[in-house]
């Protein structure tokens, strides 16, 4: 991560994982490391990471499973969801829909809130 970059830690981190599970690094289905390792990669705060995969969960490209770790749905420029949301009826697929576009649409306004906080209240 660039020290110039003055977005928020979680949104670069967010955006770095992201990158990765584009690139491939992290395919769809396979499990994110857990929240230590990514605290200790980026030198943040659990809370940190917490917040970023909370991004990405937003996004839809991937899903906690409480015990379990948060796993790869999808890919960022996929629309296509995980194959086990294929194998339910159209109703939760127009369901899946719709959440898939209000959690594009918080996405970015998340974005937009921490540009506004940035303008009103210089980093420190």
């Amino acid at each position: 991560m660039a020290p110039t970059d003055r977005r928020r830690p979680y949104l670069r981190i967010a955006e770095d994982i992201r990158r990765d599970i584009a690139s491939g690094r992290y395919a769809v289905g396979e499990q994110l490391p857990v929240a230590r390792e990514l605290s200790e990669r980026y030198g943040v705060a659990m809370m940190t990471i917490g917040n970023a995969l909370a991004v990405l969960r937003e996004e839809g490209l991937i899903e906690t499973r409480q015990g379990a770790g948060s796993f790869v749905i999808r890919t960022p420029e996929s629309e296509t969801p995980a194959p086990a949301a294929e194998e339910h009826s159209e109703e939760f697929r127009i369901l899946s829909e719709q959440l898939r576009e209000i959690r594009q649409h918080m996405a970015k306004l998340t974005v937009r809130l921490d540009e506004l906080d940035a303008r009103i209240r210089p980093e420190r």
